[in-house]
């Protein structure tokens, strides 16, 4: 008797799709934060850069004739938090520019999702710094606080200026910055989302924050405001956590690593904000920490 069973596979209702947009709505209330914060100029830049994302993706899969990909919503996230990454002052034209080079070169040209090596936004906001540095510098003071100077907390704290914001100012985004830079709580309710989704291992989030209290405290920093000042909260739950970049095993390490490399760089670095350095350096080494931990086969 013939048996037409399927080989016994472990399966879920979970697809790339379906986690992709768990994401975009963990990212809203953010979302919702930035437009109050900067106003319809933030939704602006967000909406620019979605769309240069999903069309920079299907452009190229048109060229070379792939199975278009862009209804799996990886490209809308990358467009978030690309726009998350910048500020709501950010020329239109750069963003275009950040966006196309995010999904082009950092993920097309690797294969696509599943086989870019560093993360597509990041380095979409490292290219602006390089080759147009002033427009990452556009920082915008939030509606209806009282305060003139645009400088970010991190910037003052860096240089020891006159700071005006509070460690509650940065929690609640009442501060300049990018988009994703501003109010820790609304980043955090959405990573809540997405761990009550089950979507996210927590692991590498909370050694990431951990290394970053316990090193702020060693160089006599304040921890909470090093927490939630500049990119810690979204780096740490939106980007760390990344499928493909946070590795399979050892985490923690993965985490602790680039919280080290973090605050070295907000220490002794030229810039007073690593985690975009940080993130992408310990992308690097992800292979290498899959190996160091990896299961032995039997056998071998």
């Amino acid at each position: 008797m013939e048996n037409n069973l399927s080989n016994p596979h472990i399966r879920t209702p979970k697809t790339t799709r379906t986690i992709m947009m768990d994401v975009c709505i963990a990212l809203l209330p953010a979302l919702v934060g930035s437009i109050v914060f900067f106003g319809l100029r933030a939704l602006l830049v967000v909406v620019v850069s979605v769309v240069t994302c999903v069309a920079g993706e299907a452009i190229w899969q048109i060229c070379h004739k792939q199975k278009l990909t862009i209804n799996d919503f990886s490209a809308v996230v990358t467009g978030m938090l690309l726009a998350y990454n910048l500020s709501s002052e950010t020329s239109l034209w750069a963003v275009i520019l950040a966006g196309l080079f995010s999904m082009i070169v950092v993920k097309q040209m690797f294969g696509g999702i599943g086989n870019n090596v560093f993360n597509p936004a990041l380095l979409g906001r490292l290219f602006l710094m390089v080759v147009y540095p002033m427009e990452l510098m556009k920082y915008k003071v939030p509606s209806g606080v009282d305060a003139v100077s645009t400088a970010t907390i991190l910037s003052a704290v860096k240089h020891k200026t006159e700071c005006s914001y509070t460690v509650l100012d940065a929690f609640f985004g009442k501060v300049p910055g990018a988009l994703g830079e501003t109010s820790a709580l609304l980043l955090l309710l959405g990573f809540a989302y997405l761990i009550w989704k089950k979507e996210v291992n927590v692991s590498v989030s909370a050694a990431f924050f951990a290394t970053i209290v316990v090193l702020s405290l060693i160089t006599e920093q304040n921890p909470m405001m090093q927490l939630f000042a500049g990119g810690t909260i979204l780096g740490g739950c939106f980007m760390l956590t990344d499928y493909n970049l946070s590795g399979k095993h050892g985490k923690w390490l993965y985490g602790i690593l680039a919280g080290i490399i973090v605050m070295a760089i907000r220490q002794w670095g030229v810039y007073p904000e690593g985690v975009c350095f940080g993130i992408l350096i310990v992308n690097c080494l992800s292979v290498l920490i899959d190996n160091i931990f990896a299961n032995k086969v039997y056998g071998k």
